[in-house]
């Protein structure tokens, strides 16, 4: 099942390395957003979308550029985005590589669809939200839109101007900038979709240097990074079976093993590999959905210590406070 809210750490390390360039200190923004330093070493990692949203907000306050997204396109180098970049360089043209950049999306970000079409003598790139993670729509798809007309002049060595923007987000207090940014003044904000028209006659425009070799050679690692994605880890299977199975009583270990077409003995060490243990993920599961039924007023402490499978509302009151370091009453009165 494909999840829709991760994006790639070193795209995350791209939107760092813009905010550096425009005077902002990058460790202490992705320690501002939960995120440790050491995490972001691995390229191949992934960052929730919630953090990265909140990325956004942090380095835009520490900027002070409120179009720090939308200049993404001339702060980085667009072949530093990782392996679709790469699959992307060495496609024998335009057409291709875009066809390229929309199938493989999911590996650069979870959270937005990115479809390529053709009519009338135009071409249409369509960038759709699917994530509810991402709250800033203005800087995921503008920083998006962005990256990809630089990419595209990149490839191909072609000053590619879009013949108009539909911009599924309202209008900032000023547009000066989209109109430099994109080198067009047909900006429709508040549209249907979020659109980049251009003529179609540039999508036959050849790829600079491409290599059908190196193409075969990164396209294979992309699919294996895009087959991990779509496949959720166990952990995660786990979870997912813990909540459909927490009806009053408590889920337990042979019940989602069952569900899992797995020995209770098989389970516990394919857990124990990915470094957790099934009370973790039924803790983890319970704490989340408990936090979540707080916040809801017509719920009571013992209704949710029921809907969480707890034998006695007691249980749920010392397992709660041994999660948070607070009482569910002392919570709700924090959160009210």
């Amino acid at each position: 099942m494909h999840t829709g809210n991760t994006l790639s750490v070193s795209s995350f390390n791209l939107i760092l390395y813009a905010a550096r360039r425009s005077g902002a200190d990058g460790d202490a923004l992705a320690r501002a957003v939960g995120i440790d330093p050491a995490q972001l070493a691995d390229p191949d990692g992934r960052v929730p979308l919630s953090a990265v949203q909140n990325l956004w907000r942090e380095a835009i306050a520490a900027t002070g550029d409120p179009y720090l997204s939308l200049r993404m396109g001339e702060l980085i180098n667009t072949v530093a985005v990782g392996v679709l970049a790469y699959v992307m360089m060495h496609c024998p043209t335009l057409r291709h590589s875009l066809q390229k950049l929309c199938q493989y999306q999911d590996i650069v970000c979870e959270g937005v669809r990115t479809e390529l079409h053709e009519a009338d003598g135009l071409a249409e790139l369509v960038l759709t939200i699917t994530s509810p993670d991402i709250i800033y729509p203005q800087h995921a798809l503008g920083s998006e839109l962005s990256v990809y007309l630089a990419a595209m002049r990149a490839l191909t060595g072609e000053p590619i101007t879009p013949v108009a923007m539909r911009l599924a987000y309202p209008a900032p207090p000023e547009t000066e900038e989209y109109v430099r940014i994109f080198g067009t003044d047909d900006l429709v904000f508040d549209a249907p979709q979020t659109v980049m028209v251009l003529e179609a006659r540039w999508l036959d425009t050849r790829i600079l240097n491409a290599s059908p070799g190196l193409f075969q050679l990164f396209e294979q690692h992309a699919s294996t990074i895009l087959e991990k994605l779509r496949t959720p880890a166990l952990p995660a299977r786990v979870k997912q079976e813990v909540v459909s199975l927490l009806k009053g009583e408590e889920p337990t270990l042979p019940a989602v093993a069952d569900r899992l077409a797995m020995g209770v003995r098989t389970l516990q060490l394919h857990l124990k590999e990915a470094g957790v243990t099934y009370q973790q993920l039924l803790d983890e599961v319970r704490r989340d959905l408990a936090v979540q039924h707080l916040r809801d007023p017509h719920l009571s402490t013992t209704d949710i210590a029921y809907l969480l499978g707890f034998s006695e509302p007691s249980v749920f009151y010392r397992s709660f406070k041994r999660w948070t370091g607070a009482t569910p009453k002392e919570y709700r009165i924090g959160v009210a």
